[in-house]
């Protein structure tokens, strides 16, 4: 029977996609404060006894290997925007779930550093994938007054993926080796693959949606045919289309700090005086990306509940952003506690500031250019935060190395307000592009 509220199963379905992307991303960064997964990358027997020169070199070549992920990261957002724009959201995540699964799957059978870097280019070439596809979905779905608050949704999946990664991938790594953990967390994405080609259609085409919800979802259509071709050097020509690289170039680098390095943070860092191993890590991931989950949601809402009351376009989006940028300011005291849980809550505020801020940025895409641009947009905005991520990931070994986290947590807590500042300049009003 067709339904008026079909949408919000889509949301449903981009939540789990987002959570087995994030739970196949995330297995990493636990693997790495595991013993047999370091000797083992630096060739080491198991019954060697690491040395605090030996973890010093593992960090800094585990530095280099989260580069390669995103520069690989960034080349698939320049092939996966345009390949979505021309076959659909349908079948152009379909190849990128594919992609990322095998890399996954991969992940268990390599034995260095080198291996390790190709299976996880592989693995940024596929999940970049990922968010181009569900932004378009979102575009597809949803009218604008709901599009942030749909995002922050499935942009949850993310910590709920990671929430998942720090609850079981522990455990499965203590009793079946980390090998395993790779195994099991590549094949879910080969089900979650099925589950999205049996379930995702365009509205228009859905047996599920009533025509009251169709015409409540292309309520305020943008133009869907632009007059000739889309291509990277036309978009870029427009400041929104800056505005957007903006947003990601200088925000998700800080995000993927935290996945990448919080793990080693909590296990070895000078200024705690509690660390975690395995065994007891999980329980601070869970807290702060359980709170980060509702920061997505809330701040999606909240952006979404503005434009309801009447606010504008530019001003309901800007005023959530700074917002969120406001609670990240704070996280450079968690390098300077020795307080576990004050440690915890900083970083968890902080991380449901940046899914806020992400959830509205994201909608840069959808707000101001047609339908039939979004992927590619997407795909311009995921390239200038991998770059940017690719950038901070190979500074930030050699600064942990050297200074501590309070250099990394500076540049987190600052970043904000800074590429806030530089959107403002680039759109002092947001409105959409004529193409």
């Amino acid at each position: 029977m067709p339904s008026n509220n079909f949408r919000w199963r889509i949301v449903l379905l981009l939540f789990l996609v987002t959570t087995i992307n994030y739970i196949d991303r995330n297995v990493l960064s636990f693997a790495m404060i595991d013993d047999a997964f370091r000797k083992e990358m630096l060739g080491f027997p198991i019954g060697y006894t690491l040395t605090q020169t030996d973890l010093n070199i593992f960090k800094i070549q585990y530095g280099w290997v989260d580069t390669t992920f995103k520069v690989a990261y960034a080349l698939g957002f320049i092939m996966i925007g345009w390949l979505i724009d021309r076959l659909g959201t349908k079948r152009g995540l379909t190849v990128g779930i594919g992609v990322w699964s095998l890399a996954g799957v991969a992940n268990a059978f390599i034995g260095s550093f080198r291996g390790l870097a190709a299976t996880r280019f592989a693995l940024g070439i596929g999940e970049a994938g990922n968010f181009p596809s569900s932004i378009k979905s979102i575009a597809e779905w949803f009218p604008k007054k709901e599009r942030a608050f749909a995002t922050g949704l499935f942009n949850a999946g993310t910590n709920v993926g990671i929430i998942f990664t720090a609850a079981v991938i522990p455990w499965m790594t203590i009793h079946y080796g980390w090998r395993m953990s790779f195994m099991t967390t590549g094949v879910l994405g080969f089900a979650v693959l099925v589950l999205w080609w049996m379930t995702y259609q365009r509205p228009e085409t859905h047996p599920k949606v009533s025509p009251q919800e169709l015409a409540y979802i292309q309520q305020d259509n943008q133009q869907e045919e632009i007059a000739g071709r889309v291509t990277w050097w036309r978009l870029l020509r427009y400041r929104q289309t800056w505005a957007l690289i903006v947003g990601k170039f200088m925000a998700d680098p800080i995000w993927w700090f935290y996945l990448t390095w919080l793990p080693d943070f909590f296990n070895s860092s000078e200024s705690l005086e509690q660390t975690l191993d395995l065994q007891t890590i999980g329980l601070p991931f869970m807290v702060i990306y359980i709170i980060s989950d509702g920061g997505s949601i809330f701040f999606g809402w909240l952006s979404s509940q503005f434009m309801k009351i009447g606010w504008t376009l530019n001003r309901a989006r800007k005023t959530t952003m700074l917002i969120c940028a406001l609670c990240v300011v704070p996280i450079f005291f968690a390098a300077q506690t020795h307080n576990i849980y004050i440690a915890t809550v900083l970083i968890a505020i902080a991380a449901a500031a940046h899914l806020g801020w992400s959830a509205n940025v994201y909608t840069f895409a959808s707000d101001l250019f047609p339908k039939s641009a979004v992927a590619m947009v997407t795909g311009i905005g995921g390239f200038s935060g991998a770059v940017g991520g690719a950038i901070l990931a190979a500074m930030a070994g050699p600064i942990r190395v050297q200074f501590g986290y309070l250099p990394l947590f500076l540049i987190a807590g600052s970043t904000y307000l800074i590429a806030l500042l530089i959107i403002n300049l680039l759109v002092p009003k947001m409105k959409p592009v004529e193409m």
